[in-house]
């Protein structure tokens, strides 16, 4: 019976080592090929051109590389760029090129589908079919990266976990590829630029707080009323508001870091006064910023952009309680690349 070859990106740089050692082979050569899986980012042994092409033939004999392919790529009129990425088991996640003027941002997906349930958003409506590996977390970075130097002609400068799924449903996973996209070894990158988005995992916040992860935290919010937020994001009824607050209250005694918070306002949803004093008191009891998002339709109309109106006064209200506040435009509608709109319609 053919044994099934290993993916060579599961191990450590020790594990490597250790496997040429074991074939009588000095360790530095798992040195050498942990350069080229991870700092080069290569997808076939026969790239490694400073390794002896029978030491080649032993990798290709034990293991592979189980790298992601762009199967589609679209542009939008506004420059964002969205991928359509093929896994090794034939699954399709999306991930987003975002271009701003001085800045290049790469939103990433972490699960194929997701665990949750957000009325609101297109991809929860597919089912989570797997997690994603650390390798395939981070070969959308090193594909948005070369993207970003192609079509903008400058590197990738920051990465959101806000593509498909829940990043803290796939907790070690994620903390694995931001560990390897900041490492020296890896793209370098620093975690400060890496924000992760949750719709609110109390116990996975604290956790996060306990591992003093250096990357920011931004919160899925919507609305700070438990009867509101139920009926858009129907498992609050299992995380409800009181447990976020004291997970982030938790989070921000551990890191100092302040909070984002990610909020749509609906037409007839949150929309009202009573909604922005639910917010602002929510906001107080640690530091945080405020990101209003514009809503993206996702065909069955059931959910509407609020009215603007109803954004000014937002931004009025929270700005004078000193809640820092920013109106965010959607980018890459035209090519379905905005908030809540990956659903692999391709």
């Amino acid at each position: 019976m053919k044994t099934k070859k290993k993916d060579i990106r599961a191990l450590t740089k020790e594990q490597l080592r250790d496997f040429f050692v074991k074939q009588g082979d000095k360790a530095f050569r798992g040195n050498q090929v942990y350069e080229w899986l991870w700092n080069k980012s290569t997808h076939s042994f026969d790239d490694m051109t400073n390794i002896s092409l029978e030491t080649r033939e032993l990798l290709q004999n034990n293991f592979v590389i189980n790298h992601i392919k762009v199967d589609q790529l679209q542009r939008s009129s506004d420059g964002t760029i969205k991928n359509a990425v093929r896994l090794h088991d034939d699954l399709i996640v999306e991930s987003v090129l975002i271009p701003a003027k001085n800045r290049t941002t790469a939103c990433v997906s972490s699960q194929v589908g997701c665990s949750l349930d957000c009325r609101f958003c297109a991809t929860a409506r597919l089912k989570r079919m797997r997690n994603l590996n650390p390798d395939e977390i981070y070969d959308q970075v090193v594909a948005i990266d070369r993207e970003s130097r192609l079509y903008h002609d400058r590197p990738l400068t920051n990465i959101v976990f806000m593509g498909m799924g829940e990043p803290l449903m796939n907790y070690n996973n994620v903390r694995k590829a931001i560990d390897k996209i900041t490492s020296p070894e890896g793209l370098g990158m620093s975690p400060k630029r890496i924000v992760v988005s949750t719709s609110g995992v109390p116990k996975m916040i604290k956790k996060m707080a306990d591992d003093e992860v250096k990357f920011k935290l931004a919160v899925s919010l919507h609305s700070a009323i438990d009867e509101i937020r139920t009926s858009i994001m129907p498992f609050n009824a299992t995380f409800p508001l009181s447990d976020l607050r004291e997970a982030l209250e938790y989070w921000y005694a551990k890191t100092k870091n302040r909070i984002t918070y990610e909020y749509v306002v609906w037409d007839g949803i949150n929309d009202t006064k009573k909604d922005v004093e639910a917010l602002i008191e929510f906001c107080k009891f640690a530091p945080s910023k405020v990101n209003l998002i514009e809503y993206n339709p996702i065909d069955d109309g059931e959910f509407q952009q609020a009215s603007n109106k109803a954004i000014e006064m937002y931004v009025s209200m929270l700005e004078s309680n000193n809640i820092t506040v920013t109106v965010r435009r959607s980018r890459g509608k035209d090519i379905d690349a905005a908030c809540g709109q990956l659903a692999n319609k391709s």
